[in-house]
C-alpha cells in the first residue's frame, strides 16, 4: 500500500514570527515534530531580533555565532539525509532535492548575520543587525519547509519497513494456513514467531511516537489482537491438524486467520493514515462528546448571539437524547435509572425551549434584565447536561461493576472445561448458551461504557473490548464443541485452556477500564489532579540541557509491564483509601494522593506514555516520591503522639516507611552507565515505589480507624496542636519541559539539529 511523501508525517506550524513550512505537510509523530522544535526556536530568536532596530556588538556577535551554527548544524542534517537518500533509490531524487533547498537555506542564514555583511557606523554604539529581513524570512521558510521535507521523508522509510514486514507476515500465515504436516507446521511457526516479534517492535515503536491519541488507542488495540491471536492460532492450527476432518476446529482455526488478517490491515491503515476505497473514518459518537459540544454552543451565547440558529441546537439536544435511547430501551439499565434518564431528558428539551424563548427576544432588545434572564437559562440548561450527564454514567459503571462481579468466578468457563472433557454434548450445548447470554451482557455493557468513557482514546478501548468479546465469545464455543467432540484430545483441551484465558483477560482488562473511566468522571487523573514534580525551565536547571534522554524500547516496556500493571492497581486501592476519609484536606490523605498520582505517572512510564518521557525523569520523580513519602511518615509520627490505642504498630510502620523511602532515594541518585545498568535502575526504582505503595494500602485504614476512635469521643486522643500548621505540600507546575523523545528511524537527524545551542535573549 503506497503512501504519499505528506502522508506520513508532515508540517502545519507556524510561528509568532510568521515563519511557517510547508501548509501540505502535516506532522503526525512525535518525533518529527520535536526534531523540529530547537530549529524554529532558534530561527524565530534571530527573526525577532529585528525587532528591535539595535544592537550592541556583544549581541551583534552572539546573533551571527547563532547564524553559523544553523548553518553547520543544517549541513550536518543534509550529510546524514543524503546518505539515506543514496540508501533508498526510490526516495534519492527527492531527498536529494530537499537537502540541497536545506543546505542552500542555512548558507543564506548565514550569510545574511555575519557581522562583516553588515554596516558599523562609528559615530552610534548600537547599530543595525539585518539589512534584508525578508530576505531572512524567505531564508527561514525554505530551510524549515526543506528540513521539515527530510524528515517526512526519512519518516517514510519507517512505514516501509512496518508494511514490508506486514507483508512477511501475511505471507507466513498463507503457508501456516494451507499446511497439512505437524513437522512442517512447527518449522514454518518457528518463523512466523520471529517475523510477529519484529513486527511487534516496528509497531510498538510506532504507537509510541504518535501523536494522535485516537491512533495511539487504535494501534494498541490492534497490537492487543495480535498480540493474543498468535497463541490462538498455534493451537487452533494444532487442533486442526490433530483432527483434520472436524468441522467446529475449522471454524475455530478461520476465526483467529480472519481476525489476525483485519488487525494487521488496521496498522498499516493507522500508519499510512488511508482507508480501503477512500473511506473516511467514522469517528465513534458518545453521549459525553455530544453534551460538551452542546454545551460549548449555549455557553457561546454570552459572548455572541448570532453565531448560530436555533435549529442547530435544537438538532444537536436531539441526538444527545436520541443516544440515551441506548440506556432506556436496554433490558440491563435498571428501572430507577431509566425514568431519571427519561425526567431529565423531558426537561432539557423543556429548559432548551425556554434558552430559546429568552435568546431570541435578546437578540431583537439586548436589556439588562433581558440579558439576565439569559444568563439564567444558559446556567439551568448545562446544569440540566450535567445531571444528564452524571445520570447516564451511573447507569453505566453501576451495570458494569454489577456484570463483571456477577461473572468474576467463570462459572460458565470452567463447566465447559468440565463438560467438553466428559465428552457431554448436551452439557456443552446448555453452558454454550449460558456463554452466548453472558456475551450479549458484556457487550451491551461496553457499547453503554462507550457512551461514558470521557475521553477518545477510552472509547476505542471500549470499542475493543466490545469486538473481543462478540468475537472471542463464538471461538470459545466451536473449542468446547472440539473437545465434546474429541474428549481425549489434549490439543483440543489446551485450545479451549488458550481461548478461555483470552476471555478472562479481557474480563479483567474490563475492571481496569472502568477504573479509569472513574477516573476521569471524578477528576482524579489528568490535567485536573497532577502531583508531578518534573524540574522546571530556567536558569536554576541549566544543568539539565546536559542530561542525554533516554526511554525504555519495546522489548524493556514487555519486560517491566507485570511490575507497572501492579503499581497501576496499588494507586487506585490508594484512591478508594483516600476516598474513605471524611476530611480531604487532611495531611496524612494530601500526601497519600500525591504519592498515589507521582505513582500512576510511573505506571504510565512503564507503557510508553504520560508526562514522564525518559528515565531521567523517572528517577527525579522517584526521589520527589520518596520525599513526599518521608513527609507522610513525619504526619504519622505526629499522630502517633496523640494516640494511645495502636500506638507501638503506627510508630513501627512510620519507621518502616521512612527507611523504604531512604532506599528508593539512594537507588533514584544512585549513577547509571550504559544501557542494562539503566533498565536495571528503572525496575528498582519500579519495585522500591510499588513495595511503599504497599505499605500505604496498609497504613491509611489504621490512621482513619485512629480518627473515628478520636470522633467517637473514646478519650484515645491526648491534647494536641492542629496537624495542619507549617503544613507543607507538594505541587507542581503542570506545564512540565517539554522533552525529545528518543524514537526510531531518524535518531540521527535528530541529534544533528538538537544539538545547536539556544540563543539567549539579550
Amino acid at each position: 500500500m503506497a503512501t504519499s511523501p505528506c502522508s506520513s508525517s508532515g508540517v502545519s506550524s507556524s510561528s509568532s514570527s510568521g515563519l511557517g513550512a510547508d501548509a501540505g505537510l502535516e506532522i503526525r509523530t512525535r518525533s518529527v515534530e520535536q526534531t523540529l522544535v530547537p530549529l524554529v526556536s532558534q530561527i524565530t530568536t534571530l527573526i525577532n531580533h529585528k525587532d528591535r532596530p539595535k544592537r550592541s556588538d556583544k549581541t551583534l556577535q552572539a546573533i551571527q555565532r547563532v547564524g553559523q551554527a544553523v548553518n553547520l548544524a543544517v549541513g550536518r542534517f543534509v550529510t546524514v539525509g543524503e546518505a539515506i537518500a543514496n540508501e533508498n533509490r526510490e526516495l534519492k531524487e527527492e531527498m536529494s532535492v530537499a537537502c540541497i533547498e536545506a543546505r542552500r537555506a542555512g548558507e543564506t542564514i548565514a550569510q545574511l548575520t555575519d557581522v562583516a555583511s553588515l554596516d558599523h557606523p562609528e559615530s552610534d554604539s548600537h547599530i543595525t543587525i539585518f539589512t534584508d529581513k525578508t530576505g531572512v524570512v524567505k531564508a527561514a521558510r525554505l530551510l524549515l519547509s526543506s528540513v521539515t521535507k527530510v524528515l517526512v521523508l526519512a519518516d517514510r522509510i519507517v512505514i516501509k519497513q512496518i508494511i514490508t514486514s506486514r507483508n512477511k507476515v501475511l505471507a507466513t500465515m498463507d503457508q501456516l494456513e494451507k499446511v497439512s504436516s505437524f513437522q512442517e507446521f512447527v518449522q514454518i511457526f518457528s518463523q512466523f514467531g520471529n517475523e510477529m516479534v519484529e513486527f511487534a517492535h516496528l509497531t510498538g515503536d510506532r504507537q509510541n511516537d504518535l501523536k494522535d491519541e485516537k491512533k495511539k488507542a487504535r494501534m494498541a488495540a490492534s497490537r492487543a489482537v495480535l498480540e493474543k491471536c498468535t497463541m490462538m492460532l498455534l493451537t487452533a492450527s494444532k487442533t486442526c491438524l490433530r483432527h483434520p476432518d472436524c468441522e467446529s476446529a475449522r471454524i475455530n482455526k478461520d476465526g483467529v486467520f480472519h481476525r489476525m488478517r483485519l488487525a494487521l490491515e488496521q496498522v498499516i491503515e493507522i500508519v499510512t493514515d488511508s482507508r480501503p476505497n477512500g473511506e473516511n473514518e467514522m469517528a465513534p459518537i458518545s453521549i459525553y462528546s455530544g453534551i460538551k459540544e452542546f454545551k460549548n454552543k449555549v455557553e457561546g451565547l454570552r459572548e455572541n448571539l448570532y453565531f448560530l440558529s436555533k435549529e442547530n441546537l435544537s438538532t444537536m439536544l436531539e441526538v444527545i437524547l436520541e443516544h440515551t435511547e441506548d440506556f432506556t430501551d436496554s433490558a440491563y439499565t435498571s428501572h430507577e435509572h431509566r425514568e431519571h434518564i427519561l425526567e431529565l431528558s423531558k426537561q432539557a428539551k423543556m429548559e432548551l425551549e425556554q434558552l430559546v424563548s429568552v435568546w431570541m427576544q435578546a437578540q431583537n432588545q439586548k436589556t439588562k434584565d433581558l440579558m439576565e434572564d439569559l444568563e439564567v437559562a444558559i446556567l439551568k440548561t448545562c446544569q440540566c447536561m450535567n445531571d444528564l450527564k452524571r445520570e447516564v454514567h451511573s447507569a453505566a459503571t453501576s451495570l458494569a461493576a454489577d456484570l463483571l462481579k456477577y461473572h468474576t468466578d467463570h462459572m460458565v468457563l470452567k463447566a465447559l472445561k468440565i463438560t467438553g472433557v466428559e465428552g457431554n454434548l448436551e452439557a456443552v450445548a446448555e453452558y454454550t448458551c449460558k456463554l452466548s447470554e453472558q456475551k450479549e451482557q458484556l457487550v451491551e455493557m461496553c457499547r453503554l461504557l462507550r457512551h461514558v468513557s470521557g475521553t477518545e482514546p477510552l472509547e476505542i478501548t471500549c470499542i475493543h473490548a466490545e469486538d473481543t468479546f462478540q468475537v472471542t465469545g463464538p471461538q470459545i464455543i466451536s473449542a468446547a464443541e472440539t473437545l465434546a467432540l474429541h474428549p481425549s484430545s489434549k490439543i483440543a483441551k489446551e485450545n479451549l485452556e488458550v481461548f478461555c484465558e483470552a476471555w478472562e483477560s479481557q474480563l479483567s482488562d474490563m475492571s481496569l477500564l472502568l477504573r479509569e473511566i472513574n477516573d476521569v468522571f471524578e477528576g482524579r487523573r489528568g490535567e485536573k489532579r497532577v502531583y508531578l514534580s518534573l524540574p522546571r525551565p530556567g536558569k536554576h536547571n541549566a544543568n539539565l540541557k546536559a542530561l542525554k534522554p533516554v526511554k525504555l524500547d519495546t522489548e524493556e516496556q514487555a519486560k517491566i509491564a507485570k511490575l507497572g500493571l501492579e503499581l497501576h492497581l496499588l494507586t487506585s486501592d490508594v484512591d478508594s483509601e483516600t476516598e474513605k476519609w471524611e476530611d480531604q484536606e487532611n495531611e496524612i490523605v494530601q500526601h497519600g494522593q500525591g504519592m498515589s498520582s507521582m505513582a500512576y505517572s510511573m505506571y504510565l512510564f512503564t507503557r510508553g506514555e504520560g508526562l514522564l518521557k525518559t528515565t531521567q525523569d523517572l528517577f527525579h520523580q522517584a526521589e520527589i516520591f520518596a520525599t513526599e513519602g518521608t513527609k507522610l511518615a513525619s504526619a504519622l509520627h505526629a499522630l502517633s503522639d496523640q494516640v494511645h490505642d495502636d500506638k507501638p504498630l503506627l510508630l513501627l510502620e512510620a519507621e518502616k516507611l521512612i527507611s523504604m523511602c531512604k532506599q528508593l532515594q539512594i537507588t533514584a541518585k544512585a549513577s547509571a552507565q550504559g544501557k542494562s545498568a539503566t533498565f536495571t535502575k528503572v525496575d528498582a526504582c519500579i519495585l522500591k515505589t510499588r513495595n511503599v505503595m504497599t505499605l500505604l494500602c496498609q497504613l491509611l485504614p489504621l490512621c482513619c480507624k485512629l480518627l473515628r476512635k478520636t470522633k467517637a469521643g473514646n478519650g484515645c486522643l491526648k491534647p494536641a496542636p492542629p496537624w495542619k500548621e507549617d503544613k507543607i505540600r507538594t505541587t507542581t507546575n503542570a506545564r512540565t519541559p517539554e522533552r525529545r523523545v528518543d524514537t526510531f528511524g531518524i535518531k540521527s537527524l535528530e541529534n544533528h539539529v538538537t544539538n545547536m545551542t539556544f540563543l539567549e535573549s539579550k
